[in-house]
């Protein structure tokens, strides 16, 4: 399957042409939705407050635009960041500025790669506004500070503003891009916010008109590649956690815990299937056996050869070298006509894929298992031209019970045995308008794959890949469960209390 292929043009770091998480949007019925809801939470900010606000024209230019998804703990974490923004804007006495949810906009799958809104951004703000501010849900922004740093920028110019991240080797998920000095190619941390100027804005509008975004795979939008102005970096965008020392210099700040709701799911409500196939029972099994198999309460081997000693299931699927569609369904159909009822969820994996299932129970206690999640890191095919997303299969695919019983409902299925599994996937709940969940602690790589500044800010679910490396010391290093992480528990409770 060809995850490393990709495309783009214009914003060097980001902007891909053709692969986040409106008020004067008319075009789009989604967007007067998203106008109306916004309204609404204006509306009961003011009424909370009573005060009557100045009219500050700076904080009118600028746009928010929040990288939300539709599940409900991802949007409900959203509209508490627009609060936030709100709350602060009145109790500066300024007038409540245009605070936006990407997944209200969304006209088609393609809306979270941000581009397919620029004409649309265009037209409604390019003309009253000065600035775009991008951010993700767990970003905090410090509305003065913001103010003042934007300030040091001419708004009549283009420009890209971010905290700039950088490859230290040429490698696979930025298609070896740069190979002799990856380090000279800047591109942003979505954590921290990140900003466009409106005649950047404006000049991207037009060019999508002659140019129509014609991309296959969408893998790492901040890093796709192109052609146009550089990223310039901005050192008040912070992904530093929300008490440390660094941040009162800071305009944004991210909150870099793990998300906890209540208590982690328990270990029986968690169902693993591992792929895997005769030639790799020998190297890759004894591995999973040796780091988080341990973890799980309930995990089946599943391969073209029965081996009693792993053991592993043969389903009656012939191996395939690649695509493993034909595999995966067969995973699907099994768990939910012979797992228990009570069991809500399915994680699949590969047999080289290195998976925390304490984090992930953790993390499974903010979704609800009544309704169909499809969760793991995110990549697009073809959204510029209609497409759809989809849950890369390496980094881990975790299903809903309820998810899987739509999808086999709907009788969607692999068009060939080795048809590629994650992708069919997408196209099928696309088709039945279940939208895909994304969460950036899931990798379709290796560590040393990804920006170490990129990972500080992470607590990982999972990596994949044993090339080139020790992955039972990869497992030790970033995955295996720590005293530290039920102290990072209680500390992200505080701080969600003080919030």
């Amino acid at each position: 399957m060809p995850r490393e292929r990709g495309s783009g043009w214009l914003l060097p770091a980001l902007l891909l042409l053709p692969p986040i998480c409106a008020p004067a949007l008319a075009v789009s019925v989604a967007a007067e939705d998203a106008k109306e809801q916004i309204e609404r939470l204006v509306s009961q900010e003011s009424e909370k407050s009573g005060k009557s606000n100045k009219i500050n024209i700076e904080l009118q230019e600028i746009v928010f635009v929040i990288q939300s998804q539709s599940n409900s703990f991802h949007s409900k974490r959203a509209e508490d960041l627009v609060r936030n923004i709100l709350k602060q804007a009145e109790e500066l006495g300024k007038e409540l500025p245009r605070v936006l949810l990407i997944h209200q906009m969304d006209r088609h799958d393609g809306a979270w790669t941000i581009l397919p809104l620029m004409h649309d951004f265009s037209a409604s703000y390019g003309r009253n506004s000065s600035w775009i501010f991008f951010c993700e849900e767990d970003t905090r922004i410090q509305i003065v500070k913001l103010l003042e740093t934007l300030r040091r920028f001419d708004k009549s110019k283009e420009w890209f503003l971010g905290k700039a991240l950088y490859d230290e080797e040429s490698t696979i998920i930025h298609h070896y891009a740069f190979a002799e000095n990856p380090t000279i190619f800047k591109f942003p941390d979505f954590a921290a916010g990140w900003a466009l100027s409106i005649p950047l804005v404006n000049k991207l509008a037009n060019k999508l008109k002659s140019e129509p975004l014609k991309s296959d795979f969408t893998i790492d939008l901040k890093h796709e590649k192109g052609n146009g102005p550089h990223l310039t970096p901005v050192p008040e965008f912070c992904t530093d956690d929300l008490n440390a020392y660094k941040a009162v210099n800071c305009a944004t700040m991210f909150s870099n815990f793990l998300p906890v709701c209540g208590d982690p799911v328990k270990k029986e409500d968690i169902f693993v299937a591992v792929k895997t196939c005769r030639k790799f029972h020998r190297d890759r099994i004894p591995i999973v056996k040796q780091t988080w198999e341990g973890e799980a309460a309930v995990v089946e081997y599943y391969s073209d050869y029965a081996e009693t000693s792993i053991p592993t299931i043969d389903l009656g699927v012939p191996n395939t070298e690649r695509g493993h569609c034909g595999k995966t369904f067969a995973i699907l159909e099994r768990f939910l006509n012979h797992s228990s009822s009570k069991t809500p969820w399915l994680v699949i994996v590969d047999d080289d894929t290195l998976i925390s299932i304490f984090r992930l129970r953790k993390l499974l206690s903010c979704y609800d298992p009544n309704e169909p999640v499809f969760l793991g890191e995110r990549y697009g095919y073809g959204l510029g031209t209609g497409g759809y997303s989809y849950i890369t299969g390496g980094g881990g695919m975790v299903f809903s019970r309820e998810a899987i019983q739509k999808l086999l409902a709907s009788k969607c299925q692999c068009y060939s045995n080795d048809a590629p599994d994650d992708m069919v996937l997408g196209m099928c709940f696309s088709g039945l308008g279940i939208p895909i969940t994304h969460c950036p602690l899931f990798h379709q790589a290796r560590p040393m794959d990804y920006p170490k500044d990129y990972l500080a800010h992470q607590i990982p679910i999972s990596f994949h890949k044993h090339w080139n490396i020790d992955p039972v010391k990869v497992y030790f290093t970033w995955l295996a469960p720590k005293m530290e992480d039920s102290f990072t528990e209680k500390k992200q409770r505080r701080i969600r209390e003080d919030l």
